[in-house]
Parts: structure tokens; sequence; C-alpha cells
């Protein structure tokens, strides 16, 4: 049996489980692990028995939810229950749950519809494929014109949004009187999350066992009840990337790892100082503000695939003053519901489309909810109407092709950093005329002389349709495209298309039937032969294809990552080694000839941080703190991601 289909636990009933075995059997608990899910037996009640020996039988008994919530739905037959190895080993090989499944609130992951992107490179990896719930929807925008504020919940599984009963005795979203930073329960509950990451960072991934993983989930459930859920999300996502690169799952990427790494502590490091505001606590559930009348208009559909198994379509919408917002629709289903969504019937206000449609149509909602995100909600006062829908050359879509391509990729990193996308870059339009398939890109010039961009499916599952079509563009070089896509914030001049459609005035441009009114989303339309123009023109490029120069890969910042995931993989000790080792006289060179002093220093001083262990004349350790070597590794990794972002914002001009 596989250990995902041990059902979720939640991490307080793990963590509780760990604490209470002796330090004997806590030496023993990785090797239970490993063997335990092998012996799980399903029963037909939902529970599930896993035999260990003549007398020792755990069974876990989930709730209607199926997750084990609390301590008495996990028990064994043995004399030493329920502080005994077997119970805390199966406990260790399950799942661990979701925020929204262990808080009894009711809601499934992902619920809220909120479309959930796939890891850059489409592989389900613990630390950045898990479905991002509220607090963490990918889709960008910002509400705007909203009224009189009014808080909703989306209620599970429907994809509506109705007006929460329990709300009245909350405080409103813009109360005065609220505290502006953390409480000091909200610090010290920081300061537990940050020790117990530190502590995890200098183990590494071969010592992070379920020990160390069980004081994560103690302090993720800690930050859980101060108020924290955006700190406790970045500690679930440390656990589940440590234990997915113990069992060396497949698709992990260490760098994600050291992403997840980096945020959890560097959160942990904003709340503890006092000066974090109300967003960098997060929120369980999305609140949804009136806003009133609005226009809406369609701009493209994106299939939703998450790596837990939920499955649906978002569809883009501009308004009159050009602001983005998005319906989405997302489900469990995986990838069957996320092709078979694209033609749902939307549910908002009643209004008689689906997907499709409202992709290439509009709407005129009366009664309008909308979150921070652009999210448009499906409350009970809500009434849309259909509208016809507009071309891309027209306003108000017209002016996200207009804007130069720079300032609008430097626009969506902005928002990005500023966490208004949850995770993700807005969207940025642009005409770009194609040059041809360079290895696993397809290379397009920016109209206009602009730079060589570097055009990769949004999504590279076999089964969408992202990747045919971009291999089918590349064959015609010199074809003229208006793309409309989300830039790639960790890759160099590198954009991942949600659609394509004709350039206005062009000869040598698509050719798409009337009713797709001018664009194809690539997602879901299946471009053909017939969609291009019969012969290419004079202009086109006819010898080898290169992706241009690559700012970010010509860097010496690699060797800063690779330090840093160094001490991911192998812990403090690890680092202390490669410091000492031949390649430590050569790290700071190259960084100080290619203008990187900063890098330089800050990796200098996370290697000897790493290798300072002062000893007393008995040769016991002074200080066996894991902070100081925590804070050197997170100035080194957060001065690492700002360098690269700078050089792919340079790699666009």
């Amino acid at each position: 049996m596989n250990p995902d289909d041990l059902p979720p636990v939640a991490p307080d009933v793990l963590a509780d489980a760990v604490e209470q075995l002796s330090a004997r059997l806590r030496k023993k608990l990785d090797a239970a692990t490993a063997a335990c899910a092998e012996h799980a037996v399903p029963a037909a009640d939902g529970s599930v028995t896993v035999r260990f020996g003549e007398d020792a039988v755990v069974t876990l008994h989930p709730d209607p939810l199926g997750t084990v919530t609390r301590p008495e739905q996990a028990l064994c037959t043995c004399l030493l229950a329920p502080r005994c190895l077997h119970r805390a080993a199966v406990l260790c090989a399950a799942p661990i749950a979701d925020a929204e499944r262990a808080g009894a609130a009711g809601e499934a992951e992902g619920t809220d519809h909120g479309p959930v992107a796939a890891p850059a490179d489409g592989v389900s990896t613990a630390a950045a494929g898990e479905t991002r719930t509220a607090g963490g929807a990918p889709e960008p925008g910002t509400a705007t014109g909203a009224a009189a504020p009014g808080r909703e919940a989306s209620e599970p599984g429907t994809g509506a949004v109705t007006p929460s009963s329990a709300s009245a005795s909350e405080p409103p979203l813009s109360d005065p009187s609220a505290p502006v930073g953390p409480t000091a329960g909200q610090v010290r509950a920081a300061e537990a999350l940050w020790a117990a990451g530190a502590e995890a960072l200098a183990a590494g991934v071969t010592a992070g066992g379920a020990v160390v993983q069980a004081e994560l989930l103690r302090a993720a459930h800690t930050v859980r009840l101060a108020g924290l859920p955006r700190a406790e999300a970045a500690a679930l996502r440390v656990v589940r990337g440590l234990r997915s690169a113990r069992q060396r799952g497949q698709g992990q990427r260490l760098g994600d790892l050291a992403d997840a790494f980096r945020e959890l502590l560097a959160g942990a490091a904003l709340l503890m100082s006092g000066a974090a505001g109300a967003a960098a606590a997060g929120s369980t559930r999305r609140a949804y503000e009136q806003g009133g009348s609005l226009r809406v208009f369609g701009l493209c559909r994106e299939p939703v695939l998450s790596a837990t198994g939920y499955g649906g379509v978002a569809t883009h919408l501009v308004g009159q003053d050009g602001s983005p917002y998005s319906v989405s629709d997302v489900r469990p289903g995986g990838l069957a519901r996320a092709r078979g969504a694209g033609t749902a019937s939307v549910a908002l206000g009643g209004a008689v489309l689906d997907h499709a449609d409202l992709a290439r149509g509009g709407l005129r909602i009366v009664g309008a909810t909308v979150s921070a995100d652009g999210r448009l909600g499906a409350g009970r006062g809500v009434s849309a109407t259909p509208l016809r829908g507009v071309h891309w050359s027209e306003e108000p879509a017209a002016a996200l092709f207009a804007r130069p391509v720079r300032e609008a990729m430097a626009a969506a990193l902005d928002g990005l950093a500023q966490g208004q996308g949850g995770g993700e870059a807005g969207l940025l339009g642009c005409d770009v005329e194609v040059v041809g398939a360079a290895g696993e890109y397809v290379v397009a010039r920016v109209a206009g002389d602009g730079p060589l961009l570097r055009l990769r499916p949004a999504h590279p599952h076999p089964e969408l349709p992202h990747a045919d079509n971009l291999r089918r563009i590349a064959r015609y070089p010199g074809v003229l495209l208006r793309v409309l896509g989300r830039p790639d914030p960790d890759r160099a001049a590198t954009l991942r298309p949600l659609a394509v459609g004709s350039v206005p005035g062009a000869a040598h441009t698509l050719r798409l039937p009337d009713a797709w009114l001018g664009r194809a989303d690539l997602g879901y339309d299946r471009l053909q032969g017939a969609h291009f123009p019969r012969e290419s023109p004079e202009s086109a490029h006819r010898g080898p294809v290169t992706a241009g120069p690559d700012p970010l890969a010509d860097a010496p910042l690699w060797r800063v990552r690779r330090l840093l995931e160094t001490g991911v993989a192998g812990g403090r000790r690890a680092v202390a080694e490669a410091g000492r080792g031949a390649d430590a006289a050569g790290l700071p060179a190259p960084l100080h000839r290619a203008g990187l002093g900063g890098a330089a220093r800050l990796a200098a001083d996370l290697a000897a941080e790493a290798d300072r262990r002062p000893r007393d004349a008995f040769g016991r350790l002074t200080d066996a703190s894991s902070d100081g070597y925590a804070r050197a590794w997170l100035a080194s990794a957060v001065h690492l991601a700002a360098a690269e972002r700078s050089l792919v914002v340079a790699s666009w001009s």
C-alpha cells in the first residue's frame, strides 16, 4: 500500500505522538516509519490497520472528512499504547493534513474555488506543488470600486459564495481599533517556529527525520492557534519537502525545499521583529467585499491542476477600468476535472454562460462581491447579465498589450513580491514574431525590435494541449502573434502563454474562426495548420535558432545557490565542510569579478558561521544554538533571491 493511501493526520496529533516517545524509541522511529505503510490494510468502514507482529495492531479511524484529527482516532493494541513506537510510526507514515481539514472548519483543500498553478517545471513537489487555498491563490488582481465592506466565505465544493452567518461577531475588515502589528502571543509563536525551523535547517535532509519534523509540526500548530495561518502553511511545506526528499520522491527539487526554508525563516523573522503588518499573518478563508456594479470582459481560460487531486478552470477577466478579475471552478477530480471544466457552467449570479463563452464574452454584474486578489464571488445577492465580448484590439483589453514589455514585466513581478498574486506573477500581453524552436523553448522576438523571449508551456502535462500548441507555433517562423501569458519569475526572459491571438493589420498572423473572437486558449483549444498563414514571410529566420543570452545562467550566482542547497541537503556540517574544502577559495573570486561583492561576503559569512562551534576545555559545546547559522543562511538566501530577480527583470530589456 502506498503511504499516501493512509488517511491524513493533523499536525498536532502527530507531534503529540512523537513527543510522548522515550529517547530510546525516538532513535528507532525513522526505521519503523519506513516499513509500516507496506503492512497497511484498509477496511470497509474507512479505517486502516497496520500490524506489527502478533501483539501490536495500529488502527486509524478517520473522521467523516477522512482525516485523523484527534489522538483517540489512532489506537494501538500493545501494552505501551498510546506512548508506543507502533502508533507514532504509523502516524509519521501518513500524509500531513491540510490546515482546513485539520482545523474542523469543514472546508476541504481548494474548495474556495481558487486556481492552483502547477510547479514551474510541471512536477508535483511538496514544496511547490501543493494546492494553495485562501491566502495563496495564484490569480492576481485587486478589487476596485468597493462599497461598504461585507465579509463572505466560500461554500465548500459548490463554487458559490454566501454571506457568512458567523461573521456578525467578527471585527470588520478595516476595524481601526485592531492592532497593526503582531500581538505578544503571535511573537512568541513566531519565535518557537523560528527555533524549530533553525534546528531543521541545521539538521538538513539527511538528519531531518521524524523527530525533527515533529518539532516543526508542533511549531506549526502553535502558530495556527496564534492566528498565523501563513506561517503554518510555510512550516507544512517544509515538512512535506523534507519527507519527499528523504523518500527520494519523484520530481523532488532541492531548490524548492531551499525556497520553502527561506519563506519559513523570513516570515518568522518578520513576525518576531514586531513590525509585520496584517498581511504577514495571512487568512484561512478568503474575504470578499462588496464591489457594486461591474462590467467585466473575458480574456482567456486557464486549466487548473493541483498536486493534491483538484482540477478545474480559471477564467481571466478585465474590468472597464483595466482591473483584473477572475472566475474559478476548482473541485476534486484531477486531470479529468481540469479538462472538462473548460466548458462547465459559470456559477455566478444565474448567468447562462459556460467558461468557454465567458472567456470570449462579458458580464454585467450587480451586487458583485470581490476578494482582494480579484476573485469574483457568487453570493445570493449577485446577479449577472451576459454582454458582448471584446476583441483584444478593443478597450479595455487592448491596454494589456499597449504597455512596454519591460514595464509590464516589472509591474507583474512587483505585484508578486508584494504578495498580490499569491505566488504567481500577473498577466502580461505583447505582440511577438516567432523565430523558431530552441531546445525546450519557442523563441520569439517582441515586436518593434524588442527582446528575445522564451515561450514555455504554462502547464506541460501531456494531456493538456499547451505543449502541443507551442510545438505547432514553432513550425511557422515569421508568424506574428499577440500573446497573453504569465512571466516566469525564476527564468530569464521567459513567458508562459495562456492564450494567443492574431495581430490586427498583420498579413502573416493567425487566421482563427470568428467564433473564437480572434484568440485561442492554449490550454483548451488546439491550433491546426489551417489557422496559420500558408507561406512564411521573407523576413522569417532561416538559420539555427538560439535562445539568446541568459544573464541569470551566465552569472556566478549558481555557486551561492549550490552552497545554500548543500546546507539544505546535508545540514550545517555540510556547509562547514564546503567552507573548508577546495572550492572555498574559488567561491568569492568569480562573484567579485562579476560585481557581486555582497553575495560573496554573505556566502563567506555563512561558511564561517557554519564552522563556528565553540567548545570549552572539556570539548563540550558552549553554544549549541542554530540561531546564528539560520540567520546567516537566511541573509544569503534573501540576497540571492533579490539578485536573481534583478537579473530576470534585466533580461526583458
